[in-house]
Order: C-alpha cells, then sequence, then structure tokens
C-alpha cells in the first residue's frame, strides 16, 4: 500500500459526523486529494542523526520505562512519541492508527454515525471551527469559536483534537452531553443525539425573479460536477439569470478537485490554486478548463471566519480574476498541505508538506482572504408600520394620478404590516447585502448576452 494523499485542512482538527477526515483526523478538515506520486519521488536523502538527543531520547523512554507508576510497553511509548513528534510540529501534522487511519478512508462519503462539527485545538481545548448545516451540532446552536471543554463530563485540557474528535463519534442514536464555553456566557451543557451524518454538497434556490443562492457547506468529491450541473439547471429552468450568490460561509473544506471543479463552473482561464514545498513532487498547479457554465453572469461570495482550505481556495480564485465579489469577513486562513504517508497497513503519518497559493501568488496560510466589501454576521427584522402612518392617497378629495394605473391601497398595505412580535420576519443580513449588491450591478449593467471570456468584473470598471 505505497500511495501518497494530499489533504488540504483546515485547523488541527477532526470532523465530526461526515466524511472529511471523518472525526478522527486532520485539523477542521478541508480537502482531501489522492494523487500518484512516485514515493522515491518524495524520499529526500537520509539526514544524519544527532547522537547527543538520540541518547537522551532512549534514555528518557528507559526512565519511563523503568520508573512510571504502571507498567508501559515499548510499543506504546513509541507509538506516543510518534503522535508526540508530529503533533507538535503544527496543528495539522498528525499520526493515525487503527480507526483513525480506517476513518482517513472515509473522508469523501460523508456517512457516519457523529455530531456534524468541525473542531481543532486552541488554548488546551476543543475550538469549534463550524457545525455543519442541518447536523445535531447545528440544530443544537453550537457555533464557530465555541470552545468544548467537557465531554460527557470528561475534561478536554490538553487532549489531541483527533482523540476528542473519537469520544464524540458513535453509533446513530446514542446520547453524548458537551460541555460549551462561550465568550459572555457561562459555560453549559448540551445533550445531542448522533446521527448518520449525510451533508448535501450543493443546494441551491430562488431568491428573487433571476437572482440564485447556492450554498456549498463541505467540498466533496462530486462538488464541482454538482455545482456545474446545478448552475446548466438553473439556467435551462429560469432562463437569463442576474446574479449568483455562492455561501461558503462555515464551510471548512473539503476535496481538492472539487474546490478546483467549482472555480472552473465561473472562469473561462487561467490558474485556480498552486502548492509549493521543499519536494519537487509537492508542488502542483490546476488551472481552468473552460467550462465557465456560469457565463458572465455577476456573482457574490459570501465567507465568514468558518471559511477554510478549500473554500478559501475558491474565494481567493475568483477574486484574483475578479470574477466575483467577496463579501463577509475575513476567512479562518488555512493554507497549508498534508500528505497522507503509510508506515503499515495500518499507520500512517499525515505530514504538512507545502503551501497553497491564489493565483497571484497569495499565501492563504494565516492570512485569511480578505473579502472585498466587509460586511459581519448579523440579522435582519422587518418592522411593522406604524399606524400613524398615511400615504397622498389616503387623503380625501386627492387628485388622481393621471397615468391610467391604479392607486396604492395603502389600508390594505398597512394591514399587510402590521404583523406581531411572533410574526416578525427575521433574514440573513450578509445575504441580504449579497443580493443588495447584485441588484445595483443590474442596475447599471443590465444583464447581456454571455460570452466565451470576459467576467462581469470587466464590464462595470
Amino acid at each position: 500500500m505505497s500511495f501518497f494523499s494530499t489533504t488540504f485542512s483546515t485547523t488541527s482538527s477532526a470532523l465530526l459526523g461526515r466524511g472529511l477526515i471523518s472525526i478522527a483526523s486532520a485539523a477542521a478538515f478541508a480537502t482531501l486529494l489522492s494523487v500518484s506520486v512516485n514515493a522515491q519521488q518524495q524520499q529526500a536523502e537520509p539526514l544524519p542523526l544527532p547522537l547527543d538527543e538520540v541518547r537522551m531520547f532512549t534514555e528518557a523512554m528507559d526512565r519511563i520505562r523503568m520508573a512510571y507508576v504502571e507498567e508501559i510497553d515499548d510499543k506504546t511509548l513509541l507509538e506516543n512519541a510518534i503522535r508526540g513528534m508530529l503533533a507538535g510540529l503544527d496543528p495539522h501534522s498528525a499520526y493515525m492508527a487503527g480507526n483513525d487511519y480506517d476513518n482517513l478512508q472515509e473522508t469523501t462519503t460523508g456517512e457516519f454515525g457523529g455530531l456534524g462539527i468541525e473542531v481543532g485545538r486552541e488554548d488546551g481545548y476543543i475550538r469549534v471551527i463550524s457545525p455543519i448545516d442541518d447536523t445535531p451540532a447545528d440544530r443544537a446552536g453550537i457555533q464557530a469559536g465555541d470552545l468544548i471543554i467537557q465531554i460527557d463530563n470528561k475534561p478536554l485540557r490538553e487532549m489531541l483534537p483527533q482523540e476528542a474528535a473519537q469520544m464524540m463519534r458513535g453509533e446513530p442514536g446514542t446520547e453524548i452531553t458537551i460541555t460549551i464555553a462561550r465568550e459572555g456566557q457561562e459555560p453549559f451543557d448540551l445533550t445531542i443525539v448522533r446521527e448518520v451524518i449525510a451533508v448535501a454538497s450543493v443546494r441551491s434556490r430562488i431568491l428573487e425573479p433571476g437572482y440564485i443562492y447556492i450554498r456549498i457547506p463541505q467540498f466533496r468529491v462530486n462538488t464541482g460536477n454538482e455545482t456545474e450541473a446545478e448552475i446548466e439547471k438553473l439556467y435551462e429552468e429560469h432562463g437569463t439569470l442576474k446574479g449568483i450568490i455562492l455561501d461558503l460561509r462555515n464551510n471548512p473544506g473539503g476535496v481538492l478537485q472539487a474546490s478546483v471543479g467549482v472555480v472552473d463552473s465561473f472562469i473561462s482561464q487561467g490558474r485556480i490554486v498552486y502548492t509549493e514545498g521543499r519536494l519537487e513532487g509537492n508542488n502542483q498547479e490546476y488551472s481552468a478548463t473552460r467550462k465557465n457554465v456560469a457565463r458572465d453572469v455577476p456573482v457574490v461570495v459570501l465567507i465568514n471566519n468558518g471559511s477554510a482550505s478549500a473554500s478559501e481556495i475558491v474565494a481567493g480564485a475568483l477574486q484574483d480574476h475578479g470574477r466575483a465579489i467577496i463579501m463577509g469577513t475575513r476567512s479562518f486562513g488555512k493554507g497549508s498541505v498534508q500528505t497522507i504517508m503509510p508506515l503499515s497497513e495500518e499507520r500512517a503519518i499525515k505530514l504538512t508538506t507545502s503551501l497553497y497559493f491564489t493565483p497571484s501568488g497569495r499565501s492563504i496560510q494565516a492570512q485569511g482572504i480578505e473579502p472585498d466589501i466587509i460586511v459581519d454576521e448579523a440579522f435582519v427584522t422587518r418592522r411593522s408600520r406604524n399606524v400613524a402612518q398615511y400615504n397622498e392617497s389616503d387623503l380625501q378629495g386627492h387628485l388622481e394620478n393621471g397615468n391610467g394605473t391604479e392607486e396604492v391601497d395603502s389600508n390594505a398595505a398597512m394591514a399587510d404590516a402590521l404583523i406581531s412580535a411572533e410574526e416578525v420576519l427575521v433574514n440573513d443580513y450578509p445575504l441580504n447585502e449579497a443580493l443588495n449588491v447584485l441588484k445595483g450591478i443590474n442596475a447599471f449593467n443590465p444583464p447581456v448576452e454571455a460570452t466565451e471570456t470576459g467576467s462581469f468584473a470587466q464590464r462595470i470598471n
């Protein structure tokens, strides 16, 4: 089993509830790519071992074997040493054995028992990167940025994300109690029932005639093809489109080729993403293949702090090509690539081997994507009309309008506007702002016939 698997993960974490390195693998996962690489090309010349440090290691191991309060075997000590060695490098490198390695094979299936939550490590605790849409974690109210400090009353201080993730994974239908620490609140418990997590890769709906909303909660193997098919179907059903909102908020990433495929649906040519590492085999480049099924329709991409890795590849590429306006808040900033290197049939190491860059050469690592328009998360509520308000048409003896059109019945409009507190409409503020931007673009540039190349940004400059 001599294969190399390259992953773009979102943070030192594991995905609880779907196949992104499943619940026990890499850091708030983002992108899995299997590549055929010659193993010899990946192996550098052996370096001489520092003898003093090796002696220190063997002495420490010997003292632990002799003096630890309980007897411990050499196999456990050595595996712990490997695990600690990788964990000390960065938040994304990790040692995988047993179930951890088996779970790697589920990274693209998206179905198994869990909570549906992406986690990482922060200040010794487990930090929520993002809950996955319509999963037990999402419905329970878990939010990006929450700290999980206990699982079933077991403190998680200094526990690795992979270990915590494994605790949260389990048979569908079983309960788990997690203790959440949230800024501005006292810690509280949430009891959640595990489910089989099967997250839809692409969803869409009509916001207003001509304006389309596409939501990608994660990047799975077929997400690129599904996005292309969804856009083509929307054109067939609605004819000319006025604008597309691509929502990547709280999307922790996924399969690399899927993110490339999504970008390919919006551009005709040019580089999409490239990677650079110490070894030649880690340098990869991906370019558009002239699909551009979205044609030149204006696009707004929504991102936030929960958007990571593959999401950042999409946002960064569309931003660099001037193909979309990026709105929201700065993204997570996960720009490193992990390679899965098997050690045996049941063990492997996940090692950070390169960084990825946007088409213009920007590294996203620890920087993230800065939106073109910053829009904080908020809600919009529709306020009922004041009964004291009135219009010209309400005045007795008012003049006719002379337009040959019916006058507005303000009383009927008022009746529709008078709503109780329970009926107040609560909407997604960034989504509304994105829709307003698209309407503004179309107010100055009505939809035109699609061309093979070019972008809407070129038409509004």
